[in-house]
């Protein structure tokens, strides 16, 4: 069954543009028609697609959308519904027309024969290979219903993580804006209109007011510099820190920032143990588990620990060994893992860890803007002050002048 875009026109002659599920394109012209509708232009959609002029072939598929179609997914292979079924009562549930592309050709493969992890492999920037690898150790042990209640908790766990961090920092950006805005006006507005005052009395002002001239002066004549120096200058860190040398030198810096740094540290930390105990818990075999670790971690100093643990594992030495001599994973974190390894019982210790450390981030992330907010606050406070001293003692100045 497959998904057709068409567009078309209603009996009265209002253009309309909508999606169809059928089995081909014949059948998808003969519902349209049905419906009453003129024909103008039909096509079917892949995943792959681009946009073409007239139709619409949707947006991403966020992680929330992903989180939601687990969940359904999971619900529906736990009452015993067929995969290709659930697969299709999946593609009228989803309001996401991509997801719903995606799962259209997802059930054809696997009502070919294909299992469903090889079909969802087929879509890596939808699928990660923690998805994908805990999707076939499920296939593979015959408890795909209780892996994808696995899967859907911890998508649903790692989208509120990301909703938590986005929310921590759209405060500061927003104060960095309003400011930015503020001083621009102050500067490009205000400023000159004093200055002129300044420069008909033809006397001296002092420093921190030449300042604030030099500032505005700048500001109208090279706005343009300003503008195309500041782009310039991001998109040259971002390329540099996307490098190889760039990266170990940033994620280094992260790691040693007063506020950033313990934050980035439990993050880390939190992804490593809740991925891994999910991955073991689901049978997908500790080597393979720890690869997909190594590859979710963003920091690479963190993530070069995992991979010698991974080397040290194969040799069949110890897990904890490495995270304790990198420095960079916390004592209870270690000595967690050493105790797993001991009594066998290494994926429990992991979610505990998991747990403890989600708990911490969350309460960072609360704590965060209580900690942003004074510092910009005076931050701002310190600049606004500035401007006013630099302007206010000439202007009292040339009033005891004009006395």
């Amino acid at each position: 069954m497959a998904i057709f875009a068409y567009k078309g026109l209603d009996k009265t002659g209002k253009e309309v543009k909508s999606q169809i599920t059928s089995e081909s394109e014949v059948q998808a012209k003969a519902k349209i028609k049905s419906l009453g509708i003129m024909l103008l232009e039909i096509k079917e959609q892949k995943a792959g697609s681009q946009k073409s002029e007239g139709l619409s072939f949707g947006q991403s598929v966020s992680i929330e959308d992903l989180s939601l179609m687990t969940r359904q997914l999971a619900t529906l292979t736990k009452a015993k519904i067929q995969i290709v079924e659930s697969l299709s009562a999946l593609m009228d549930q989803t309001d996401n027309p991509k997801l719903r592309v995606i799962l259209s050709e997802v059930r054809q493969k696997v009502n070919e024969g294909v299992s469903l992890a090889s079909a969802l492999a087929d879509y890596p920037k939808v699928f990660s290979n923690v998805y994908i690898n805990m999707v076939e150790a499920g296939e593979q042990s015959g408890t795909l219903e209780v892996v994808l209640l696995r899967l859907a908790d911890f998508t649903e766990a790692q989208s509120a993580l990301k909703s938590r961090i986005k929310g921590a920092i759209t405060y500061p950006l927003i104060m960095v804006f309003i400011g930015a805005m503020m001083f621009g006006l102050i500067f490009t507005v205000v400023i000159p209109k004093i200055t002129k005052i300044f420069k008909s009395m033809d006397k001296a002002v002092p420093l921190p007011t030449q300042i604030c001239m030099w500032i505005s002066d700048f500001l109208l004549n090279y706005w343009w510099l300003v503008i195309i120096g500041s782009f310039a200058a991001y998109a040259m860190f971002m390329k540099y820190i996307r490098s190889k040398k760039g990266k170990v030198w940033w994620d280094k810096i992260l790691l040693k920032m007063p506020i950033v740094g313990p934050l980035v540290t439990m993050v880390n930390v939190s992804r490593f143990c809740s991925t891994l105990a999910t991955l073991l818990n689901s049978g997908v075999p500790i080597l393979a588990s720890l690869d997909i670790v190594k590859n979710l971690i963003g920091n690479v100093h963190m993530q070069a620990a995992v991979a010698e643990a991974k080397t040290n594992v194969k040799e069949g030495a110890s897990l904890a060994g490495p995270l304790e001599k990198s420095g960079l994973y916390p004592s209870m974190v270690v000595h967690m893992v050493k105790l797993g390894e001991k009594s066998g019982e290494l994926e429990p210790m992991l979610k505990i860890v998991s747990e403890n450390y989600e708990d911490q981030v969350n309460n960072r992330l609360n704590g965060l803007t209580s900690v942003l907010e004074p510092i910009m606050m005076v931050g701002m406070g310190l600049a606004v002050g500035f401007v006013v001293f630099s302007v206010v003692i000439p202007m009292m100045e040339l009033n005891s002048f004009s006395r």
